[in-house]
């Protein structure tokens, strides 16, 4: 079994209150999860699980008040600006809004070409680059010229996902990339992580609150809530056969086509909820058994 491409330990993360005697409040409290090389993690949870401050955290984005992350064999968790600078040619992310993440000014030749610029790549190269990514994700060539705007949002998020992959990252943090899309486009997305993984073997930290989303590509999926792992395993056994209450709620949540299965889903999952949810214990990973 290959070592951990990203392998975050007891991670804790605090932020301050309001007002100086107010303890800061603890948004994560002990996270172990790993991602392998090549490998797709789905990180999922509800609002407020913590599930996006992981993934700040590996980007830099949020503090590690104790614990680490450690990539590729490196400590992270408390660089400075000019290391975070080399670290994030390896690390890079696909935010949730395709267009507030997109510059509306920049044309999508250029959003595309100045990371390539700023690392010390020549205006040719980076624009050959540029035409090489548009096709990998499945936009004709003439979208080089276009801005944001011109575009729907799929096609914004295949933009965003282009410019993940123009520095050929090693691991990409996708924080809800598509729960701002329809449910169509969603799939389609969808496939183009895939493939894109297949071609390229770039790792995936995917942050969703939809079991069924995670499941249609991770490798393993670990459950938070309240800032705590309550399940991490293989995604079929996490999504099918659930050992937690809460992860066997959040699978409740997700709507089916069949009226009568969806109600009697509803019902089980009110069952549930009444019953309460046990404080959280992590479960173990059996691929580390």
């Amino acid at each position: 079994m290959s070592a951990p491409l990203l392998d975050i330990q007891n991670l804790v993360t605090e932020f301050p209150r309001r007002g100086w005697r107010n303890p800061p409040v603890q948004v994560l409290k002990g996270i172990n999860l790993d991602v392998r090389p090549g490998e797709t993690v789905g990180l999922v949870g509800e609002s407020g699980s913590g599930k996006t401050t992981i993934g700040r955290a590996v980007l830099g984005l949020a503090p590690v008040t104790e614990g680490a992350v450690i990539f590729d064999g490196k400590d992270i968790s408390h660089l400075k600006a000019a290391a975070r600078r080399t670290v994030s040619k390896d690390i890079q992310v696909v935010f949730q809004d395709p267009y507030t993440s997109l510059n509306p000014a920049m044309t999508i030749a250029d959003i595309l070409s100045e990371p390539l610029v700023v690392q010390g790549m020549s205006g040719a190269k980076a624009r050959a680059r540029v035409s090489n990514l548009l096709d990998r994700v499945q936009l004709p060539a003439d979208a080089a010229a276009r801005l944001p705007r011109e575009f729907s949002g799929g096609q914004r998020q295949r933009v965003a996902i282009a410019r993940a992959l123009a520095m050929e990252p090693k691991l990409i943090v996708c924080d809800e990339p598509v729960s701002a899309l329809d449910l169509s486009t969603q799939a389609r997305v969808l496939d183009l992580f895939l493939e894109i993984q297949e071609q390229t073997g770039v790792a995936y930290l995917f942050i969703s609150h939809d079991l069924a989303v995670v499941r249609h590509l991770s490798h393993r999926v670990c459950v938070l809530y309240h800032g705590e792992v309550v399940e991490f395993g293989d995604a079929g056994q996490v999504t099918d056969d659930p050992s937690h209450p809460y992860t066997r709620r959040l699978l409740m949540s997700s709507p089916i086509a069949d009226p009568v299965r969806q109600r009697h889903r509803r019902e089980e999952r009110r069952a549930l909820a009444a019953a309460g949810t046990p404080n959280a214990q992590p479960e173990k990973d059996p691929h580390l058994a």
